[in-house]
């Protein structure tokens, strides 16, 4: 069980990463070679991957929850302001929703482990 907890803690970063990953391919699909500064944003969570750092965890935190939140309202908001609702509408919607909802709880994981980690 204490190696399941250990690798428990990996998660979120892992999650970021791959969400990183995943735009860094569709961008560089589209534009090229433009879109390589977006792998810069992976180099803090690798960080917390290779050399975990208390202070950085709680700022990746508190950043994400912040940006998370507002995600949620934003995506509240363009959903409430569609009229109608055809199959791509409603994918976009489920899969915006999951995405959402996922930054959310990885950044409230990411806080949790910092704060079990201070105690």
């Amino acid at each position: 069980m204490p190696l399941f907890n250990k690798y428990t803690k990996l998660i979120p970063y892992l999650y970021f990463i791959a969400i990183i990953a995943y735009w860094f391919t569709d961008i560089n699909r589209n534009n090229g070679i433009t879109a390589y500064p977006i792998l810069l944003f992976a180099i803090p969570f690798l960080w917390q991957l290779i050399k975990p750092n208390k202070k950085l965890n709680l700022t990746l935190g508190i950043t994400f929850v912040c940006l998370s939140s507002y995600l949620i309202l934003a995506y509240l908001s363009d959903l409430y302001n569609l009229t109608s609702f055809t199959e791509k509408t409603q994918k976009f919607i489920i899969y915006g929703g999951l995405f959402v909802l996922g930054n959310f709880i990885m950044a409230l994981w990411i806080i949790r482990n910092s704060l079990k980690e201070s105690i």
